[in-house]
């Protein structure tokens, strides 16, 4: 696989080296782009599968970038659950960690990795592994982590896009 060169840096280094997380205007920016970019994957049913601070560079005109389609797969009929195990602990869903016909993967395995993305710029830890949330969910969720600094609202949406089971997210 080969793609041009890109000067910037990951997300993860640019949100390590700022001294604060973004504020919600600039948070809900950089969503809205990566959003735009998966909707055009998602309309040719192809999902990225690998969404995580270090796939995502930031340009230097602030423009986020996503990078490495080595896990995407393009989904044809029901086949969505014949897909190879491909996965970040803490940025994938639970439905990546098994082959199995009742996990099936769709554009709502990007939103989980997408809402991951933005809790780790939030609180700058990544969400505790999907598969331990299974067992026992003890992720705090951002309206309580963060609701001091972003909207009830926001905060709701990326919670809702977090949930362990695929039918509970966007």
């Amino acid at each position: 696989m080969v793609m041009p060169h890109y000067d910037g840096m990951t997300l993860k280094n640019a949100l390590k080296n700022a001294p604060e997380p973004p504020d919600e205007a600039s948070l809900k920016r950089l969503l809205s782009q990566l959003l735009q970019a998966l909707a055009v994957i998602h309309a040719a049913r192809c999902f990225h599968r690998d969404i995580a601070p270090d796939n995502i560079i930031v340009l230097p005109d602030v423009r986020p970038l996503l990078l490495d389609f080595g896990a995407a797969r393009r989904v044809i009929g029901d086949m969505t659950h014949a897909l190879t195990v491909i996965l970040k602990p803490g940025y994938a869903p639970i439905e990546q960690y098994a082959d199995a016909p009742a996990l099936k993967q769709g554009p709502w395995t990007d939103f989980y990795a997408l809402a991951a993305v933005a809790y780790f710029a939030i609180t700058r830890t990544a969400p505790m592994p999907a598969v331990a949330r299974m067992v026992e969910d003890k992720l705090v969720p951002l309206v309580e982590l963060a609701g001091d600094r972003y909207s009830p609202r926001f905060l709701a949406g990326l919670d809702r896009a977090l949930a362990v089971t695929p039918r509970d997210r966007p």
